[in-house]
């Protein structure tokens, strides 16, 4: 399979002109929990791109940023635009209010988090990155190997805190989640030529997950024994990659695109077999790697809508719903009325409820990982 440059001007148009831009009710309250009694998770720390990070960009001079409205419309709080890519909450902050350590992941770079806030979790991700070390260059933003560093910073303060050894016991009971790879595709891969002269599709899925095994091994390193690991969502069902990449006679019905869907299967197969592979080495330390499947829990919402109550499958809520994202959806822009009657906040990430639904999708995981010894 191959991925000709003629594909390369559309999306380079499109961060060009955002480029240009940057310079010039869902009710979850009924969400089941394990109970702020568990005593299994000391933690919920989050690494990897915009599908978790609650504001690390904000203050970033980049144009992947999201703290204005209509960003955070639907938030729990009321509006609050965090710096999440979406309307309200992530998975992540389902996760983390199910089992038990706090109802929102909060950004690790947000200055006001006090010691105690920081103890039950941050989230280093940051929106535009990716494993492949190119992708983050490609949009200013915090790279995963920075976001390693500031993991090891973080335990620092823990341990000024609260010394070296209860640091280490609440590091060991932490679950510790990786949610990145559609970057390293839809804004990389597929839209410059720069990767595709170096590799064919396969190489490129080696490549990222020789990275990927690198950065969990860090994790490993500083004392991570519960490590969650999320594979690629169909990437040929984002509206951004459906508006881009169409040809003429498909782009009217807006389907997904199985070329590049089929990219992402194929990485989650590899992914698989790759962290299955990690096991042993990994047991050695006391510790474990789970595989996250959200491709399963996305696609089902994509074909399947009225299981859902999902009226639009192919746009996003914010603009047009066919390009917009970032900076070309704020306060100006059209927004629907209802966000929950769409799978995509914008041309790319999902609604509050769609997120919400991944985290039904995956919930027998993360109790697996709670309750593993």
């Amino acid at each position: 399979m191959g991925f000709s440059d003629k594909h390369s001007l559309p999306l380079l148009l499109f961060f060009f002109h955002l480029l240009l831009f940057f310079m010039s009710t869902a009710d979850h309250n009924d969400l089941p929990k394990l109970g702020a009694s568990n005593k299994k998770v000391s933690a919920l720390l989050v690494f990897g791109d915009s599908t978790v990070d609650p504001g690390n960009n904000n203050n970033l001079s980049t144009v992947f940023k999201s703290n204005f409205l209509p960003y955070g419309r639907d938030f729990a709080t009321g509006q609050m635009p965090t710096g999440r890519f979406t309307d309200g909450r992530l998975t992540t902050d389902f996760i983390a209010s199910y089992v038990g350590v706090k109802e929102y992941v909060p950004a690790y770079l947000d200055s006001t988090l006090s010691i105690q806030e920081m103890m039950t979790g941050v989230s280093f991700a940051s929106g535009g990155s990716g494993y492949d070390p190119l992708t983050p260059r490609l949009s200013n933003v915090i790279p995963i190997s920075k976001q390693l560093q500031y993991f090891g910073e973080y335990k620092k303060r823990l341990e000024s805190a609260n010394g070296k050894q209860r640091t280490e016991d609440h590091i060991n009971k932490a679950i510790f989640i990786i949610s990145a790879g559609t970057n390293d595709f839809v804004v990389n891969y597929f839209s410059l030529p720069i990767r595709r002269r170096s590799f064919t599709v396969p190489a490129y899925h080696q490549f990222l997950l020789q990275h990927l095994q690198d950065f969990i091994q860090g994790l490993c390193d500083g004392g991570a024994r519960k490590i969650a690991v999320v594979g690629l969502p169909p990437i040929g069902c984002l509206p951004v990659v459906v508006s881009l990449f169409s040809n003429t006679a498909a782009i009217s019905k807006r389907g997904c695109i199985d070329q590049y869907s089929s990219v992402a299967r194929d990485y989650n197969l590899m992914l698989q077999n790759e962290l299955n592979l990690m096991q042993p080495s990994l047991a050695n330390h006391g510790a474990r790697v789970y595989y996250v499947d959200i491709y399963g829990p996305l696609i089902d919402m994509i074909q399947s809508p009225g299981k859902f109550g999902f009226d639009k499958v192919n746009v996003g809520c914010c603009g047009t719903g066919y390009v917009e994202a970032s900076l070309f959806c704020n306060p100006t822009s059209y927004v629907c009325s209802d966000a929950s009657k769409y799978v995509f906040w914008d041309s790319i990430h999902p609604t509050e409820k769609a997120y919400h639904n991944l985290f039904n999708g995956i919930r027998s995981t993360v109790d697996l990982i709670v309750n593993s010894t």
